[in-house]
């Protein structure tokens, strides 16, 4: 807590007046007393501003969130100054409405959960800097929250999922595979070494110009892909799996986008057109990268399983895999995976996609 209350003081902060008439807005009464313990959790990770109210119960009160991936299409990728920014105009009022809806005031709340780490900097400070003011106002408990153990964890708010489980998190900022065996306690089965799967489906969007492509231009990139890739013939190129003579779990993207570079970088010679301009074969492009990184993470996730039930780490039958972040809400990508834990006994749970991208559910 130290720690966290030293980086927070060099940040920025909310002015203790503005706090105050925040405050006051709801009525607050510090002395008032409430039957139900109440979390608010705070998540500026990235580039969504979300807070939600959930109770000891898991009941989700109300939450509230604003992305800013209509701004940063426009620059196409996050700039995190501009992000830190959108974050500071916005906080104040996706709290404000978390707990309007959830129809409590800040009186009511027994902790504030926020998340710390891993993520944007810029970000994260500026969740930090608002929640940590609050809890001083308020005078209740500060509760730091790991992004990714978070989306680990959602599962268990809609299913009854007890530990060990093996959970797959991806999403634009990460990759990995991880043995679930209690709150706080993960063991890291394999990672990226280079890049996330969405930062590379966002970057083949990017050279692929999908942005100006009239059924793709209010996409984020990876919704992009996934749309124009239900047009295209996934077999049209032949794109190799990465790593597949590696004896581990862990996952590789950047070898695909400069192989699907070189792919686009040819098919403009031979069409005759400029770089940013659609490509006739543009769709088949999508299908075939789309194809190929839904096989990469099938098969390394297909090891970590046998591993793990090898060495008894997982239940040899009725095993859980989750599926978590924002690439886990691509359905194809969801597929495949079917077919691997329909292979292996295997029960594969994924959140809803609003709670398979950032939100303040999980944190709370």
């Amino acid at each position: 807590m130290l720690t966290l209350h030293k980086a927070a003081a060099a940040l920025p902060k909310p002015s203790r007046s503005r706090m105050c008439e925040f405050l006051r807005s709801f009525g607050f009464d510090p002395g008032k007393l409430f039957l139900h313990k109440l979390i608010l959790g705070i998540e500026t990770s990235c580039d969504d501003t979300a807070a939600a109210v959930v109770d000891e119960s898991g009941k989700v009160w109300g939450e509230a969130i604003h992305s800013q991936t209509e701004v940063h299409l426009k620059t196409g990728g996050i700039v995190p100054p501009v992000a830190q920014q959108l974050h500071r105009e916005n906080i104040q009022r996706i709290v404000k409405e978390a707990l309007s809806t959830s129809k409590i005031s800040p009186s009511e709340l027994s902790a504030i959960a926020t998340t710390v780490k891993p993520g944007l900097a810029l970000s994260l400070g500026v969740g930090l800097s608002f929640s940590l003011r609050l809890v001083d106002q308020l005078k209740i408990p500060f509760i730091p929250i790991h992004h990714m153990e978070a989306h680990a964890l959602t599962i268990r708010l809609l299913n009854k999922v007890e530990f060990p489980f093996l959970v797959l998190l991806i999403s634009g900022g990460h990759c990995l595979l991880a043995l679930v065996r209690g709150v706080s306690d993960f063991l890291l089965l394999g990672k990226s070494l280079d890049i996330a799967p969405g930062d590379m489906l966002d970057k083949v969007a990017r050279r692929l110009s999908l942005i100006k492509h009239p059924e793709c231009s209010t996409m984020s990139g990876g919704k992009a892909i996934e749309h124009l890739a239900k047009q295209g013939n996934k077999l049209h190129f032949d794109i190799k799996p990465p790593m597949q003579r590696a004896k581990n779990c862990d996952f590789s993207f950047t070898g695909l986008q400069h192989v699907t570079d070189r792919i686009i970088t040819q098919k403009e010679k031979e069409e005759g057109i400029q770089k940013g301009q659609i490509l006739s074969s543009a769709a088949h492009i999508a299908a075939a990268v789309q194809h190929t990184t839904a096989c990469h993470i099938a098969k390394r996730t297909h090891r970590a399983i046998l591993y793990c039930k090898q060495r008894d780490l997982l239940p040899q039958s009725n095993a859980v895999l989750v599926a978590s972040g924002g690439v886990a809400s691509n359905f194809y990508i969801r597929k495949a995976l079917e077919i691997v834990t329909n292979a292996t006994q295997c029960t594969l749970l994924c959140p809803p996609p609003r709670l398979c991208t950032d939100n303040g559910i999980m944190i709370a």
